[in-house]
């Protein structure tokens, strides 16, 4: 006696079909999550920047330090709710220079790897 079974289950076409279209999927959606995160990247340097800087201007007002002084890392670092960051996430260090316009940017390298997604560097 022959029993009438019906199997249901996928053929091996069924299966490479639906394997390649989530690969197509994955390769159209990859690029937006790495500019995603290269924006991500770019704001946490621009804002720890921004950060720093900030310190740096309190210090100075605080301390009578004018145009032209070094910068004592050390003692700024007080006033931040973080420690000092010598070296920005892409492990480039931070330009300090002196008490003025100029007395924090962030490293070129950093701006050249960060280019394209839309960063705005401000001063920095």
């Amino acid at each position: 006696m022959k029993t009438n079974q019906s199997r249901s289950a996928f053929t091996l076409v069924e299966i490479m079909i639906v394997v390649s279209i989530i690969g197509l999927l994955a390769v159209l959606v990859l690029p937006s999550f790495l500019k995603a995160r290269k924006q991500a990247q770019g704001r946490r340097v621009v804002n720890d920047a921004r950060t720093m800087d900030d310190a740096i201007q309190q210090w100075a007002l605080d301390y009578n330090k004018s145009d032209g002084q070094t910068i004592d890392t050390s003692a700024v670092s007080t006033y931040m709710k973080t420690s000092w960051h010598s070296k920005d996430i892409l492990a480039n260090g931070y330009n300090v220079t002196v008490v003025g316009s100029t007395q924090f940017s962030i490293n070129t390298s950093t701006k050249t790897s960060l280019a394209g997604v839309g960063i705005d560097w401000a001063s920095y």
